[in-house]
């Protein structure tokens, strides 16, 4: 679907409540699964992708009642999933196929699990090869590196593994079989990554030790249901935080915002680029951090994003690119290789649509370099099936001068259903 975009926008005014974290929406669904009793879930994302998680777990026999964003699970634990009778598909969504096959690892039956043309491309051998030496029997295309695969669960053994690479998706694909296995698994990540798999382990009553980098489950723990409230994600938040930042003229409330110390790498970042931002009603002792955010332009600078902070912010970095390019001096992204292998290679990707509308912007091996002080104008510009492109291309249009026109807008849907609705309520 092609769409005209909105450009040379005056300013943007009002206040969002921001749709719930596409990662915790995720995990509710898995948690109030494999425990035992009823879970409830408010705030719930409805994007494409976590409406895959729902449809996987019930094709695997869990009920599930939805009614817009509140969920009903009625979970009876992991020993309540049964084989499916046919494949599950993830459809675009990598943190599904991932953490599900963390779980079916350790379950006693045969299933297997498929995507999207993009999920066919990525790599699940970071996954599938520490299962194996857990015990799992994974098989797929090119020996499980890629989709469909196949996973015949059983008995697992738990073991300490060493991260290659920092992943929130594979520690959680390892604990959710830790969970299952005999003994102890302990993951050990190279930095800090998003802990909402941990967070969760604990609101539904199992326990879960962190010693540094290191994170460890035992074994046949038993999880109970409970009541998950999802705050806003502040990935989705991070879209309108750059628009407020570059539209001359604007202030923007984005309200219940989730501030996940994991997760908070765009505010630092947009702090030390002399962002004004404010942060307001903050509730610290939730089992996720929420508060409003509001920001308004300022005069941005150019900084170097590298090293711990890439886990923090990784799936913000194409709106922190186009930040960038407003901001004086230049900015450079390194460290950040793991944008190769996402929905599309977002280093190639942001490279490419941004230098479309004007952009200087050049791509390295693990990440950009950004020339700040760009004047954007119009082109046609293309998601490439992928929603952080689609939303980062319809922010730039704001400040661009010229028509812009949007190829596959609606890759937006998978974690932004109301993106645009959104957009047009501050524009007006």
């Amino acid at each position: 679907m092609t769409t005209v975009l909105t450009s040379q926008v005056k300013k943007l005014s009002g206040e969002l409540s921001i749709p719930g974290d596409k990662s915790i929406s995720h995990r509710s669904i898995m948690f109030g699964a494999i425990a035992k009793g009823t879970t409830t879930v408010s705030n719930f994302l409805t994007g494409e992708d976590c409406l895959s998680t729902i449809a996987c777990f019930q094709k695997l026999g869990v009920t599930i009642n939805q009614q817009e964003n509140f969920v009903e699970i009625i979970g009876k634990g992991f020993e309540g999933l049964k084989e499916p009778t046919e494949l599950l598909n993830v459809g675009n969504s990598g943190t599904t196929i991932r953490l599900m096959l963390g779980i079916l690892s350790g379950r006693p039956f045969f299933a297997a699990l498929e995507g999207d043309a993009s999920i066919a491309k990525r790599p699940m051998t970071r996954v599938t090869d520490p299962l194996r030496e857990m015990g799992a029997s994974i098989d797929g295309r090119v020996n499980g590196k890629f989709t469909p695969i196949s996973v015949r669960g059983g008995s697992l053994n738990g073991f300490t593994y060493e991260l290659p690479m920092a992943s929130a998706q594979v520690k959680s694909a390892i604990l959710l079989a830790g969970l299952q296995a005999s003994g102890t698994t302990t993951v050990i990540e190279p930095s800090r990554t998003r802990d909402h798999t941990e967070r969760m382990i604990r609101q539904f009553g199992g326990e879960v030790t962190i010693d540094g980098l290191a994170v460890s489950v035992k074994g046949g723990q038993s999880l109970k249901a409970t009541h998950v409230h999802v705050p806003g994600d502040i990935s989705s938040a991070a879209f309108f935080l750059v628009a407020g930042a570059i539209v001359p003229n604007s202030e923007v409330t984005l309200r219940n915002v989730g501030l996940n110390p994991s997760r908070t790498g765009i505010i630092d970042v947009m702090v030390d680029m002399g962002a004004d931002l404010h942060v307001s009603s903050e509730e610290l002792e939730a089992a996720e951090p929420v508060a409003d955010l509001t920001i308004k332009p300022s005069s941005l600078r150019a900084t170097t994003i590298e090293g711990d902070m890439i886990p923090r912010l990784i799936d913000e970095l194409p709106i922190i690119a186009l930040l960038a390019t407003q901001a004086e001096g230049i900015t450079v992204i390194k460290d950040a290789e793991e944008l190769k292998v996402k929905e599309t290679n977002r280093i190639d990707t942001v490279v490419h649509e941004l230098k479309t509308l004007g952009a200087k912007i050049e791509a390295t091996d693990d990440g950009m370099i950004i020339y700040g002080g760009s004047k954007l104008h119009g082109g046609r510009v293309n998601s490439h099936g992928d929603h952080r492109i689609g939303m980062m291309l319809a922010i730039a249009s704001l400040i661009s001068d010229g028509e812009v026109i949007l190829e596959n807008e609606e890759a937006i849907s998978v974690s932004y259903p109301m993106f645009f609705a959104h957009l047009n309520k501050l524009i007006n």
